[in-house]
């Protein structure tokens, strides 16, 4: 006696459960791991060139691990920047240059913090304006676009709240030509002559 043949819905459904099994793992991925972003402006030049797309990582930050001074990251606009008409769920890239009781200042061209100048190798050109020491309160950040004359950032609006990260952007996927780690910089102080404070 041969078994009744399966029916075409139950070879369906037989087919249909990897693939829908793939796409949960893949959506939950893409929610709490991995999530593809691209680059809209010139604020984070050299480093980013416009159109390049980029994959943030996200755990550190749902896990509220500290990020350190000199990562890239992705966050939503601060409520300052909403009030400005920015919409909640846009994304800005910035790379953070001073953590929760860093003071920081800008002048004579550079970023100084905790009273020292900070080694911006990736800056193209000097900074074009000051800003007044502040300490970075608990719970935020000091974010600036490595196109430091070029970029709505920290300097204009103030520190990040911490609770706006979205994730530290880690890998640039395209173009295929510059595929790879995105340069992380710990912003180093160094010791400046004081010939050069003129």
């Amino acid at each position: 006696m041969s078994s009744p043949s399966p029916s075409p819905l139950q070879g369906l459904r037989r087919q249909l459960l990897p693939v829908l099994a793939w796409v949960a793992v893949a959506l939950l991925l893409r929610w709490a791991v991995l999530e593809p972003r691209w680059i809209p402006s010139g604020s984070m030049l050299p480093t980013l060139q416009l159109q390049d797309r980029v994959l943030v990582e996200k755990v550190r930050t749902r896990l509220h691990r500290p990020l350190p001074v000199g990562t890239v990251v992705v966050f939503h606009p601060p409520p300052v920047l909403q009030a400005a008409g920015y919409r909640a769920d846009a994304a800005l890239i910035k790379r953070v240059v001073a953590v929760a009781g860093d003071q920081v200042e800008v002048r004579q061209g550079r970023l100084w913090r905790n009273g020292s100048a900070v080694a911006d190798d990736w800056a193209a050109e000097p900074m074009a304006y000051a800003l007044a020491p502040v300490t970075v309160p608990a719970g935020h950040l000091l974010v600036l676009g490595d196109n430091r004359n070029a970029s709505l950032d920290s300097h204009l609006w103030g520190p990040l709240p911490e609770e706006q990260l979205i994730g530290s952007a880690v890998w640039r996927y395209w173009p295929l030509r510059r595929f790879g780690a995105i340069r992380f910089s710990p912003t180093a102080t160094e010791p400046v002559p004081p010939r050069q404070l003129g």
